[in-house]
């Protein structure tokens, strides 16, 4: 019985140590370079693992939110991969710059030209996004990675708050709080802080010379004091003199 219990408990113990031995997949993840705040531009890097043994990646589609549309797409060339953009009509036109855009990127491919990302290894495919929305916190983008062998794995599921991740997440962006004036000051509010800055310059320029002269004036004021003082004085001592004579 003993000898039973110790091979069961030793049995147990060695499942959860192979348990805890076995590394947490990786997946297709997206992170900024530096900070993707709200309302501004940022360079992300979608980082593409290989998870398989007997395979390349040799090929990856990144599918752009709907929800919260992007303007502004464009990926930077890497070595060995091939890339396509793709537009979609908007339900709704958003405006950039002044100007009203119909359309914005609803997806990038990346199709690998050689051997693609071979077992072992990652890669990174970075994209310049913009400009980010500032009514939400978060920009979910679905993936699909397909390896040399016909394999397609789907990051597709959304991860939600307060639940377990899911089996296949999808890549995420958090978003940063809007950096302070990153809106900008408009060029009539620029221009009239640079009137009255020039304005106050002119005043004090104005103002310093007033100032000198008043000093001057005082300056000199005390002077002829001093010396009217001293001319009653020696009045004073001469009339003295001729009477003692």
């Amino acid at each position: 019985m003993k000898v039973s219990r110790i091979a069961a408990v030793g049995t147990v113990a060695g499942t959860a140590v192979l348990a805890l031995s076995v590394p947490a997949f990786a997946h297709v993840s997206v992170q900024p370079e530096g900070t993707a705040a709200k309302g501004g531009y940022a360079v992300v890097d979608f980082k593409v693992p290989n998870e398989r043994d007997n395979a390349s990646t040799t090929k990856l589609e990144v599918s752009f939110p709907t929800d919260h549309p992007l303007a502004s797409a464009m990926p930077q060339p890497v070595a060995g991969w091939k890339v396509e953009v793709t537009k979609s009509k908007l339900d709704k036109p958003i405006e950039l710059h002044g100007e009203k855009i119909s359309e914005a990127v609803s997806k990038i491919t990346w199709t690998a030209e050689g051997k693609g990302v071979e077992p072992g290894y990652f890669q990174k495919f970075p994209v310049s996004i913009g400009q980010l929305p500032e009514d939400t916190d978060e920009l979910a983008f679905k993936a699909i990675q397909t390896y040399s062998n016909k394999e397609v794995v789907r990051w597709i599921e959304v991860p939600q708050e307060g639940q377990e991740e899911p089996e296949n997440p999808a890549p995420v962006l958090a978003l940063s709080a809007a950096e302070e004036g990153h809106h900008g000051s408009s060029s009539t509010d620029k221009a009239s802080d640079s009137d009255d800055a020039e304005a106050a310059a002119a005043k004090t320029e104005a103002a310093e010379p007033a100032d000198s002269s008043d000093t001057t004036a005082r300056i000199l004021g005390v002077v002829g004091i001093v010396v009217g003082a001293l001319g009653v004085a020696y009045g004073v001592l001469a009339g003295r003199r001729r009477t003692d004579a």
